[in-house]
């Protein structure tokens, strides 16, 4: 191999090395958070990053029933307050199982639109709103009815229109098409 050939290949791995190091980079710049045993990446829109969570098997399973996969992968901004398995595990024995039916996709699409904003709101926003509101802030969901958020401590929970509570469990959890708090109950309109 003369030195030009030499060379060249020289030049053509240590480019390789610096465009691989620059993904990696750029992979390690990303802030993300654990949510059922997996990363959650803010350059993946929720559905991308949902179904990789062990933690919401049951809210990935009804999203693909009631036809919204296509809109939460849409451009949004959404902000999806996200139940986990073992929320839909305090509902009633038989619950999901009835609302999953294709009978009933009208009344679950309206639970699942019920755990929607329309817009990003990080934890920070609505603890603001809480606090402009005196201890409280409504927000209207896409299902249209609308939620009150409430804090206790440190703690940000949010009530449906039938009184139940849920706690954020985790916040913040960035998609590029939004962010999802984590919670730990399904709310009902």
């Amino acid at each position: 191999m003369d030195t030009r050939s030499k060379i060249a290949v020289l030049a053509m791995i240590t480019l390789s090395f610096a465009f691989s190091g620059k993904v990696t980079a750029q992979t390690m710049k990303e802030k993300t958070v654990m949510v059922g045993g997996a990363a959650m990446y803010p350059s993946k829109n929720i559905i991308e990053n949902a179904v990789n969570s062990k933690d919401h098997k049951t809210l990935v399973a009804a999203v693909k029933a009631a036809g919204l996969v296509e809109t939460l992968q849409g451009a949004g901004p959404f902000t999806v307050l996200a139940p986990t398995d073992a929320a839909f595990s305090k509902l009633p024995k038989g619950t999901v199982e009835t609302l999953v039916k294709p009978e009933n996709k009208e009344m679950l699409t309206k639970i699942l639109t019920y755990h929607v904003l329309a817009g990003k709101y990080s934890a920070k926003d609505i603890w603001a709103a809480v606090k402009a509101g005196n201890g409280k802030s409504m927000m209207k969901t896409v299902e249209g009815e609308g939620l009150t958020f409430w804090t206790k401590g440190k703690d940000l929970y949010v009530q449906d229109a039938k009184g139940k509570s849920a706690k954020v469990t985790i916040a913040d959890v960035n998609q590029s098409n939004g962010v999802i708090h984590v919670i730990d109950t399904v709310l009902m309109p």
